[in-house]
């Protein structure tokens, strides 16, 4: 079952027209948007607004239905970061070059499954940087 058109506005203003994992703007030309469950219904997620958050198509593809992952610094299982229930700047740190770093197991878990520092994703970030777009700021 896909989100209602009143959850879909909702998610979409909470987020403030942000990916809530890889901070892009949904304002960026051809930048394609979704709702996704943050828990899966394949895992027992439910229709519910707070498990649903505003991502970017990458992340969101490669996310799909995953919920924990490998962290690559300590080979331990760890779950994906939960834009419901945690703060973004408390697991990742943008770099210089506009690559993100994961500052914690879900951080760089999420960093990992997500893709978030293939080649082309970084390169845009770094455009955007340069352009005052990134990271995406909330609006209040």
């Amino acid at each position: 079952m896909a989100p209602s058109a009143r959850q879909r506005r909702e998610v979409y203003e909470r987020a403030g027209g942000c990916c809530e994992y890889c901070r892009r703007s949904a304002d960026v030309r051809l930048a394609k948007f979704e709702i996704d469950h943050i828990v899966s219904l394949k895992y027992g997620g439910e229709e519910s607004s707070d498990n649903l958050c505003l991502a970017c198509a990458p992340c969101n593809r490669h996310k799909g239905p995953e919920i924990a992952a490998t962290d690559p610094l300590t080979d331990e299982a760890t779950k994906l970061f939960n834009p419901r229930q945690q703060n973004w700047p408390e697991h990742f740190q943008i770099n210089p070059d506009a690559s993100l770093s994961g500052m914690t197991p879900e951080g760089r878990a999420t960093v990992l499954v997500l893709r978030m520092n293939e080649a082309p994703r970084i390169e845009q970030r770094f455009g955007e940087v340069l352009l005052g777009n990134y990271p995406c700021q909330r609006n209040p």
